[in-house]
């Protein structure tokens, strides 16, 4: 767990050119991880378009405060708790999966005005998929300092999970991608009950989720990243970022993945620990979901 809120804390009293280069050094251990997957990321960049990050290209007395408020909450300590936690169960549960000998952690204060982080995300989440980098993102919503540390151990999940099953951007197919969600959440729910799981994983409920599961199971075998994300994250977040919309609302692939990793778990008695590994088709199979990928 890097202790970005020093380095927070020292960038925001930078002058604003020097900002971004210091936001680079302190995100290099991530990048030293992700590049060697996908290449040579500009994460600052990420980090102003796309990653709902705080501005770098202003002064906003907000920051500051936002981060003593994380910092009185104890937010690091508990993210590395709940981490602590997380990798327990997974490693007591499945102890011939693969993992990353180390897992580099990275908190990140996000945008406030941004309505991505703010309104659907209700002021936090991460990204975990690439084995030995997670980063989160959060400003201090109520429900953010209440789950940032369930957020993190939702996001080892996913980077347990692709240390063992092949993460291919241009060959990963919806059904992956949705059970890698479903996975994750249930993992959470397992460790700290239904209470703890993000918003975007009940953002759908009886005849809208019944519609998506129809749409979303029709289209099961579909691949190639840069078509999945109407189907996962909703329309509105495809177009923000360049991507097809598809007719969906927000986080419809998070429900419809819990709703199919519950008939896998029903059907298996397993819990989302032992099931990290799994190929995605076993699960869907499980779930009675067909596919033919």
């Amino acid at each position: 767990m890097h202790d970005t809120a020093t380095a927070m804390l020292d960038l925001l009293r930078r002058p604003l050119e020097e900002r971004p280069e210091a936001l680079r050094d302190m995100l290099d251990p991530l990048h030293g991880v992700m590049s060697k997957v996908m290449g040579d990321l500009d994460l600052v960049q990420g980090h102003q378009s796309l990653g709902s990050g705080f501005r770098l290209d202003r002064d906003d007395p907000r920051y500051l405060t936002a981060l003593h408020q994380m910092q009185e909450a104890g937010v690091w300590n508990r993210i590395e708790d709940s981490l602590a936690t997380a990798w327990e169960r997974i490693s007591s549960t499945a102890p011939a999966v693969e993992h990353a000998e180390t897992v580099h952690v990275v908190l990140v204060l996000g945008n406030p005005d941004d309505d991505h982080l703010m309104v659907r995300s209700a002021g936090y989440f991460g990204w975990g998929g690439i084995p030995g980098a997670i980063q989160l993102v959060m400003w201090p919503t109520d429900m953010a300092l209440e789950k940032i540390g369930h957020a993190a151990a939702h996001e080892l999940h996913h980077n347990v999970r692709y240390a063992n099953v092949t993460w291919n951007p241009m060959t990963v197919t919806l059904g992956e991608w949705v059970v890698a969600e479903g996975l994750a959440e249930a993992f959470v729910r397992e460790l700290a009950g239904e209470q703890a799981m993000g918003p975007w994983s009940r953002a759908l409920t009886g005849a809208d989720l019944d519609s998506a599961y129809e749409k979303i199971t029709g289209d099961i075998d579909l691949a190639g990243m840069h078509h999945l994300t109407g189907y996962i994250l909703g329309d509105t977040s495809a177009e923000r970022m360049g991507q097809p919309t598809v007719g969906l609302p927000h986080f419809a692939g998070y429900g419809v993945g819990l709703r199919i990793v519950d008939a896998h778990l029903a059907a298996t008695g397993l819990t989302a620990a032992q099931s990290v590994a799994l190929p995605p088709r076993e699960i869907l199979a499980n779930a009675g979901v067909p596919t033919t990928a």
